[in-house]
């Protein structure tokens, strides 16, 4: 299985065969612009490192490599989150710097769930209900939430719908959005 890759645009974040093999475009928060420039910054000199090492580049879909052949080492083609070791390709014996592994960034989200206190099992998928969750509350319209996500079936995106109707969490009274009366 490949690791998605992700280009950012406009606001907007283009993941390349990510959950279910899928490509999809979903929102990159304003908030995240900087933080991601800085560590782009970091992983192209890594990258540059690697190349001059010569173990940069990525393995790409054959009809990719064979149309631009040195397209591996360009810099669009890398993976924004790589392992931080080099290891052997299994299919091609080359060594390389590989996309970051599933189970680092499992570890990285329980380890801030725990730092956060959060006592609940949380998981990257956890993050991807509580986005679909938060952009409801928040008045998205269900058809662009099932576009952000990728879901083929609107009805797997009403999933969200009938979790919210069955709980009060998060439901505010009007009165509470109003201003406070100085007085």
């Amino acid at each position: 299985m490949r690791s998605p890759r992700v280009g950012a645009q406009r606001g907007r974040l283009h993941v390349r065969d990510g959950k279910g093999r899928k490509d999809r475009t979903t929102v990159l928060p304003e908030r995240l612009h900087g933080p991601l420039r800085r560590h782009l910054k970091t992983v192209k000199a890594q990258h540059e490192a690697d190349c001059a090492d010569g173990v940069g580049g990525v393995s790409l879909p054959d009809a990719i490599a064979e149309k631009h052949p040195n397209a591996k080492t360009e810099w669009r083609w890398q993976y924004v989150f790589p392992s931080t070791t080099l290891s052997e390709d299994p299919r091609s014996g080359t060594v390389r710097r590989h996309h970051r592994s599933d189970s680092a960034v499992q570890r990285a989200v329980k380890k801030a769930a725990d730092a956060a206190a959060i006592e609940k099992h949380a998981t990257c998928h956890t993050l991807r209900h509580s986005f679909a969750t938060h952009l409801l509350q928040d008045g998205t319209d269900v058809r662009s939430i099932q576009k952000l996500l990728g879901h083929e079936q609107l009805r797997t995106t009403m999933q969200y719908v009938h979790v919210l109707e069955q709980s009060s969490d998060g439901v505010t009274s009007p009165l509470d959005t109003l201003p406070e009366d100085p007085a």
